[in-house]
């Protein structure tokens, strides 16, 4: 037989799903005018920062509309100013009786309209920069661009449904999972007292990435009684990337002197779960426990067996209560993770 010792250790209680992560951000780009596109400042695939210029289309375009705009502006500043000066006049006129009060009128209404026409010029002036600016499109936010959509001498479209480039945000990163609703209270519980953390592993991949949890959704799916969960992760060195599935533990809480014993010691039968305990006298007894949860490869029990008592791991089998143990050489309970 291969038995164990019974461990007393620190426990965390977690939460163990599956995730799926998920960029912090994500902007797609799109042009806001349409025209041809005459460079890309950058290589799809690479990291961009905020305000970094990615796409240049033809400006000579909206350069003409602004300088005609600009011309407009000046041909009614002197218009306007040759209305005024025509008012001023016939005010003059009209206070020595030489001009009728409508002429004063008329030119005074003149004056007035060309003032408003010189108005509506500036404000063509200022949308005209506005569209030439528009020429220029930049990264809205720093992250990693992904396939491009265009490339120099196509045409582009304003607002177009398909984006020129979509940009992911993948430091910070975001993991989305989701756990059972009686799981919720506890979660909400933990997080009153102070930040949760969450750990992340790409399966194959032993490096565990660190995080907390920031976000619980705010309805519980009824199709499948679970609510979505986020954890934000630094994710300085990239190991998680946008679309993975990841392994998820939400640690809540550590609990001290947990008493723990492999799960293969544990078995089931009509009155519930047992294990053999070793005696004093090497004979086998049957002894019910109460298994409050599992972590990892053990299993943690609430009531039944006291740290330090052997239990036997293998061989369970052969044994009776009260029959003879031959003790091969075992180890004790496997160590909690840090």
């Amino acid at each position: 037989m291969t038995v164990t010792t019974v461990a007393q250790k620190a426990v965390p209680v977690e939460i163990q799903v599956i995730g799926t992560v998920e960029p912090v951000s994500t902007v797609p780009v799109r042009a806001q005018l349409t025209g041809e596109l005459t460079s890309v400042n950058f290589r799809e695939g690479d990291d961009v920062t905020k305000g970094q210029v990615l796409f240049t289309l033809d400006r000579r375009p909206l350069e003409a509309v602004l300088a005609q705009a600009e011309a407009n502006l000046a041909r009614d500043l002197a218009q306007a100013a040759n209305a005024r000066a025509q008012a001023a006049r016939y005010q003059d006129l009209a206070q020595r009786g030489i001009a009728t009060k409508e002429q004063v009128d008329t030119t005074r209404t003149a004056a007035t309209a060309l003032e408003s026409v010189v108005d509506a010029d500036r404000a063509s002036i200022e949308n005209a920069k506005v569209q030439t600016q528009y020429a220029t499109i930049t990264a809205q936010l720093s992250g990693r661009t992904g396939a491009l959509m265009a490339h120099p001498g196509s045409l582009v479209r304003a607002n177009d449904t398909t984006p020129l480039v979509v940009i992911n945000q993948v430091t910070p990163v975001s993991v989305t999972f989701s756990i059972p609703e009686r799981q919720l209270p506890e979660l909400k519980r933990y997080m009153a007292k102070g930040p949760v953390v969450v750990r992340a592993q790409v399966p194959g991949d032993g490096a565990v990435e660190t995080g907390r949890v920031t976000f619980i959704d705010n309805l519980i799916d009824r199709t499948t009684g679970t609510i979505k969960v986020k954890g934000t992760f630094a994710n300085a060195n990239r190991r998680l990337w946008p679309g993975q599935f990841v392994n998820v533990a939400v640690t809540l809480t550590t609990v001290q002197d947990a008493i723990a014993v492999p799960s293969v010691a544990v078995q089931s039968g009509p009155q519930g779960t047992f294990v053999y305990v070793v005696t004093a006298e090497k004979a086998a007894e049957v002894r019910p426990v109460t298994v409050e949860r599992t972590f990892g490869d053990d299993s943690i029990l609430s009531a039944g067996v006291t740290a330090g008592e052997t239990v036997v791991t293998d061989g369970q089998l052969r044994l009776t209560p009260g029959s003879p143990v031959a003790i091969k050489d075992g180890a004790p309970a496997g160590k909690a993770r840090p």
